[in-house]
């Protein structure tokens, strides 16, 4: 049956997706009275009312009981990061909450694992990236590098796509494993790509690097409540990620760690913090650090409980709506129903550097334009005046983001509007 892409056939699609009501749970910039058409969640996903609701009532707690608010009220503080363990795990696939832990930010997440996990001895003193990493990720290993004695010229390996192409090749990944496999001590690769939205073979480069005997650990920023995850059956040593994305939990909020259980209550280095201490002994203040022997004992602070109430909150939308399994359908749906649509409205006019396949992707695609080359900022400017919010990455990409929890089909075929208008102008 052929694809109806007239605004009626978007309109049909709305009415017959279960998840279309959730679009009500989530607050959207107004433009000219009217909702934007917000295709940047990964960026900021929009705020859901429930993360309004649970940061008010930590304020509320705060209001009510000072410093008691730690051990009184429905939600005290003391175990407050332990109310988000469960829904991290299902989204991540981890085996038991023992796993995962939500803290810090990003990067900071990054060098505590790389503290761990980066131990480079004799050769093995490699880290394999990508040519194009998110910039943190590079700053990080190269900064690793530098700490441990070592040159980041020397020790940085680097895998690129081929002449010609945006995406890396899993083959060409692997390949380079079995190569280097005796000076990598580390691979640090994105679940998703973030500039191309290619999503990676986790499964598949993890083996490769459990195999010869090298630590694999991963950026999930752009992958979690994505794409689906299943962290400890793929045996990743580590995953870092942040929840301002896909997951809807504000600007700069807290981020999360994946630890295997493998790891666990190994003596691997790491800088100690009394919230990673064994919580039986914790507030005797001794001076010995026992560190708990999950992902927990990877803590430093004690966490800041209005960032976490916000986390919270929006973790019980991705619940609410079934987990990754109707998310991801929807997701796969959409985009498609995007790229169509893109393809044969301004398939001459415009280049998808997203991989077509859907299991090579999440709710993203990255465009780029090609009868306005070096003027793609001006076409972006456009966009955003007429009301749509996308993201623009250096040097020359429109990153496009149909997430499921809030975006309809209906924003999809009101962009492709807006992006022959901007086109027209430009």
């Amino acid at each position: 049956m052929e694809l109806d892409l007239s605004l009626h056939g978007a309109q049909m699609l709305d009415q017959q997706d279960p998840l279309a009501h959730f679009r009500n749970h989530f607050s959207f910039p107004e433009h000219q009275g009217g909702d934007s058409v917000y295709l940047c969640g990964n960026s900021l996903g929009l705020q859901p009312a429930s993360a309004r609701q649970r940061v008010e009532e930590v304020l509320d707690d705060w209001s009510r009981y000072g410093v008691e608010g730690h051990f009184s009220g429905a939600s005290p503080w003391m175990p407050y990061h332990e109310f988000v363990a469960e829904d991290l795990r299902t989204l991540t696939g981890a085996r038991s909450t023992a796993e995962v832990v939500c803290m810090n930010s990003l990067t900071v997440n990054l060098h505590l694992m790389m503290v761990s996990f980066y131990q480079p001895r004799g050769r093995k003193r490699k880290i394999l990236l990508e040519s194009q990493p998110f910039p943190s990720d590079i700053y990080a290993a190269k900064t690793q590098i530098q700490w441990h004695g070592g040159n980041p010229e020397d020790d940085v390996l680097l895998v690129h796509p081929r002449p010609g192409e945006h995406h890396l090749r899993t083959e060409d990944i692997l390949a380079t494993i079995e190569e280097h496999q005796d000076t990598l001590a580390l691979i640090l690769l994105p679940g998703v790509q973030y500039y191309t939205g290619q999503w990676l073979d986790i499964e598949a480069i993890t083996r490769a690097a459990n195999a010869a005997g090298i630590i694999a650990g991963w950026d999930l920023a752009h992958a979690v409540g994505n794409v689906p995850l299943q962290l400890h059956a793929w045996e990743v040593d580590f995953a870092v990620w942040c929840s301002y994305k896909y997951l809807n939990s504000g600007p700069g909020s807290l981020a999360g760690c994946f630890v295997h259980e493998k790891h666990h209550g190994s003596d691997k280095p790491r800088f100690g913090g009394w919230w990673g201490h064994d919580k039986s002994t914790r507030f005797e203040m001794g001076p010995d650090f026992v560190p708990i022997a999950g992902a927990e004992g990877w803590q430093l602070s004690n966490p800041p409980v209005l960032s976490l109430a916000a986390v919270r909150g929006s973790l019980e939308v991705f619940r609410d709506a079934g987990g990754m399994l109707p998310l991801r359908q929807k997701s796969e749906a959409m985009t498609s129903y995007l790229e169509t649509l893109l393809l044969s409205r301004l398939g001459e006019r415009i280049s998808i550097i997203t991989p077509q396949d859907p299991m090579s992707r999440g709710a993203q695609l990255s465009l780029t334009l090609a009868d306005v080359a070096g003027h793609g900022k001006a076409v972006h400017r456009k966009l955003m005046e007429l009301g749509a919010i996308v993201d623009w990455r250096e040097p020359d990409a429109i990153r496009v983001a149909p997430a499921p929890l809030y975006n309809s089909f209906e924003d999809c075929y009101r962009f492709v509007e807006m992006l022959q208008e901007a086109l027209d102008h430009a």
